[in-house]
């Protein structure tokens, strides 16, 4: 039971850097305004009317409307928290409903909340919010008074610990009683609210007490279930000044006591405090703040914890105090650092371009940590077995906030495109590390990639005895394919090759029983109706054995790759006859209903966005790159999706519309004759989204009604102020017809404010596409060959990561010059430069640096392509139109 629309029903219930230097006065920071993170503003109208504050910075945005409406998020890859915008800490989140908000530090939550209290009257409260600000690593919130409050939050990365600066200011001298409360919960992400187990068998009740100025809270025991272990859990919340008092007790939520416990079922009420499962406690601290007239005064607060116990909890403290100012320097400068690679300018496109710049930091945003997870088959939360085995640490992209920030093989998968488009290679690598180790504990190395694990190890669903979801155990072989061509990392293409054969022997030998060549089993769409083999896994099948042979052809592993070329030619061979439906102007979903097992491979057509998959989806063959899908039967089914019928405001549909058998019958508009069983489901996805941006780019078709359609969705929903909850977060699911906003649900009723895998369709159509960077390190080569969106005249970037170098690039269209201008630096690599010529241009010339240059026309995909190979850091390479 969970009450949002998810891709895949398993997982529903399945200061800038710089600054003034800072001084210290009797353990409180003085901070000067560019240290505290100013921006100046500017106001835009948002689609009510209301006013929205953009910050003027590029690394700021700001909002001032609905703040108690709207989800705020800082994190770090040891901690994250997550209220509202006024400063509130309303319960959030449906796998334990209400409990997936607060503070948090993998794998146990801390704190449901901290509140902050001036002369008796709390911020949010009686002193309300003005502003909310989104930075590169940090946020703020302004509060207008007699005393003017700042507060500015963050996550140092490496620290188990939120830190929250409080910076005060009166035009006159005074002293601030300053309350600030907090109430704990320490409890595990799982077991959850449904489960068995469930939360509340997990939960024990928490103990509170006063240590040395800060307030300590500890949960100790064991459950009382079987294979349940002790455990001693353990915050701190204090700050660097010594209170004046200190208060214990079972409330202590600030404005939000008494606590209003949440609906087991429902949304009434539709804001409460803390859940039904909820055995935290409370405490208050108590601070004499002075003033003088016109000073700005900072107050450092931490929430610090661990599941190692007190001691452990106790030292995070101590870091995260240490020196806060120093901390955010660092954050900050970690931050621009993300910034200035793959920076790129977008003259034709600046919310695209703004989408860039953001969808980096939300990637960065996204990264976890945990140690010590104990793995274990929990089969869909119906068991709770002894752990197989131990994986030391973990480290991943998280999938989304706040209900599922781990470790997802088919998330990171897609994220792992964004991620090497944006130079963050390393992550990816974990990842990729994480997924094998978790997996090969869990299915005794069978080769199965598990689907969803948890930071305390335990699997909920892609164990050898589960469905298991097919998509991404033959997706795994093309990421680590992926980052090898994107780093030239030999030693990490060695270190997954194992298990990268293992895959997909896994997929021949246990699924696809009846030999005709699809893969069985669950994939990306887990809906009513669906056959045994679906669309998905097929095409990504293809595409893993085209990576494994090209894997294995590096490392002279010829059995290998003869045994993946031979596969791949077979069901490359029948792929359109099989799978592709003329009435519907599209691909099958899935074949070989069950309900009929005599006719094995009727392709049953149901609209859902997997039909995209096989634009979308690049085999790398020798001598040769293209989609799976022909060129004609290509143009057809994306004309197709481009239709009302499976695009709306804000991009794809989950499941276009058309005539249906199912209950309630058609609910939109009529493209196709085909009659499917299922109802439409007109819910807008960012990975959807991203999935028909990146396949329009892969056929060229880069119009304002293609691709920059489907961008621009994904952008608007991220950066629009009238449409946005978290300003610069791209969220899981768009406003759509079949899926209210967000903004307008119960906390524990919404998907998430920050998706890690909707930046697959910002990134990759950016610097892979538009840009044309296209590296193939592990044979020692790249390719630059942009292609300038329809209408503009340029794009550019610089600083995009390949390997140990970079590249800057620029194409331009000036008349009937067309220019590609690339700068390596510090890569050996074999270099074409080139461009993808406009629809219907030929050629008068080409030269390089001014020099007259024999080129090559190559017809791909894309469209007619001129190469040439370029040598030297620096190329200009002058296409001549007739």
């Amino acid at each position: 039971m969970t009450p949002y629309p998810t891709n895949r029903s398993r997982r529903r219930g399945a200061a800038p850097p710089g600054g003034k230097p800072v001084r210290k006065i009797a353990g409180v920071a003085l901070l000067a305004t560019a240290v505290v993170l100013a921006g100046t503003a500017s106001a835009t109208a948002g689609s009510s009317g209301t006013t929205t504050t953009r910050a003027t910075a590029p690394s700021e945005l700001s909002e001032t409307t609905r703040l108690t409406d709207r989800r705020s998020l800082v994190v770090g890859d040891r901690a994250y928290a997550m209220g509202d915008e006024s400063g509130l800490y309303p319960a959030a989140g449906w796998h334990i409903r209400g409990e997936m908000g607060g503070f948090w530090s993998q794998p146990i939550k801390l704190l449901d909340g901290i509140w902050f209290g001036l002369d008796g009257n709390w911020l949010g409260k009686q002193v309300p919010a003005a502003k909310y600000t989104s930075g590169h690593g940090y946020s703020r919130i302004d509060y207008s008074g007699s005393v003017n409050v700042r507060r500015t939050d963050f996550v140092p990365d490496g620290i188990r610990a939120t830190l929250v600066g409080l910076t005060l200011s009166s035009s006159t001298a005074k002293t601030v009683k300053l309350d600030v409360d907090a109430h704990s919960e320490l409890m595990q992400p799982y077991p959850w609210g449904w489960t068995t187990p469930s939360a509340a068998d997990a939960n024990l009740p928490d103990t509170g007490d006063f240590s040395d100025g800060a307030l300590r809270f500890r949960e100790q025991g064991t459950p009382s279930y079987p294979n349940a272990t002790a455990h001693d859990y353990a915050a701190f919340v204090g700050s660097s000044l010594r209170p004046t008092s200190h208060q214990l007790g079972a409330d202590h939520r600030g404005p939000q006591s008494p606590a209003v416990t949440c609906p087991a079922d429902g949304t009434t009420p539709a804001r409460c405090d803390d859940s039904l499962v909820g055995k935290g406690t409370g405490g208050r601290l108590t601070y004499d703040v002075p003033l003088a007239a016109g000073q700005q005064k900072t107050i450092w607060f931490a929430v610090a914890g661990s599941d190692q116990g007190s001691r452990a909890a106790e030292r995070e403290y101590g870091k995260a105090l240490s020196d806060p100012d120093k901390l955010l320097r660092a954050k900050t400068s970690a931050r621009h650092q993300i910034d200035v690679q793959s920076a790129v300018d977008l003259p034709g496109d600046r919310l695209l371009q703004q989408s860039v710049e953001w969808s980096k930091q939300n990637l960065a945003d996204s990264v976890q940590e945990a140690r010590n997870l104990q793995i274990r088959d929990v089969n869909e939360g119906k068991d709770y077995p002894a752990p197989v085995g131990t994986v030391p640490t973990a480290r991943w992209f998280g999938a989304g906030f706040p209900d599922y920030p781990w470790l997802f093989a088919t998330d990171g998968e897609y994220t792992a495109f964004a991620a090497v488009a944006a130079g963050q290679f390393d992550t990816v690598k974990e990842h990729l590390r994480a997924l094998r180790d978790v997996s090969d504990l869990l299915n005794n190395r069978s080769g199965k990639v598990a689907h969803e694990v948890t930071p305390t190890g335990d699997v909920y669903f892609g164990s050898n005895q589960s469905a298991g979801n097919t998509d991404e155990t033959v997706k795994f072989p093309s990421t680590v394919a992926l980052l090898w061509r994107w780093t030239g990392d030999n030693k990490f293409r060695d270190e997954m090759y194992d298990f990268s054969v293992r895959n997909l022997q896994y997929i021949y030998k246990s699924l696809d029983k009846d030999n005709d060549g699809w893969p069985e089993g669950l994939a990306n769409v887990e809906r009513a109706g669906m056959g045994v083999e679906k669309l998905d896994s097929t095409v990504y099948l293809a595409r893993g054995l085209r990576d494994l042979a090209d894997l294995a052809a590096s490392k002279h592993d010829t059995k290998v790759q003869q045994w993946a070329t031979g596969r791949a030619n077979d069901l490359e061979s029948k792929f359109e006859a099989q799978w592709w439906v003329p009435a519907a102007k599209g691909y099958a979903d899935s074949v070989d209903d069950p309900a009929n097992p005599a006719n094995d491979n009727t392709p049953i057509f149901q609209r859902h966005w997997i039909g995209v998959t096989p634009m979308e989806a690049v085999l790398t063959r020798p001598g040769q790159t293209s989609p799976l899908a022909s060129a004609e039967h290509a143009k057809i089914a994306l004309d197709q999706r481009e239709t009302s019928c499976y695009t709306g405001e804000f991009g794809l549909f989950h499941t276009g519309t058309g005539p249906t058998s199912a209950a309630g019958g058609n609910r939109g508009d009529t493209c196709d004759p085909v009659v499917s069983t299922v109802q439409s489901e007109r819910t807008m996805f960012g990975l959807n989204t991203s999935i028909m941006a990146v396949a329009e780019g892969n056929f060229g078709r880069l119009g304002t009604t293609q691709q920059q359609r489907y961008t621009t969705g994904n952008a608007r929903i991220q950066l629009d102020p009238s449409v946005w909850e978290t300003p610069g977060a791209m969220p899981e699911i768009a406003p759509s017809p079949d899926s209210p906003a967000n903004i307008g649900r119960p906390f524990y009723d919404r998907s998430m404010t920050l998706q890690a895998w909707g930046a697959y369709g910002i990134l990759w159509p950016v610097i892979h596409q538009q840009l044309g960077i296209d590296p193939d390190l592990g044979h020692g080569r790249i390719a630059v060959v942009p292609q300038l969106p329809e209408g503009q005249q340029k794009v550019a970037g610089s600083n995009i990561r390949v390997g140990r170098g970079a590249l800057d690039v620029s194409a331009r269209l000036t008349g009937k010059a067309l220019s590609t201008e690339v700068t390596a630096k510090n890569t050996d690599a074999a270099l074409t430069v080139g461009a993808v010529l406009p629809t219907g241009a030929q050629v008068r010339s080409v030269a390089v640096d001014g020099h007259a240059a024999q080129y090559q026309l190559v017809t791909t995909s894309r469209g007619t392509e001129v190469r040439v190979p370029a040598s030297g850091a620096h190329t200009l390479l002058t296409i001549t139109l007739k």
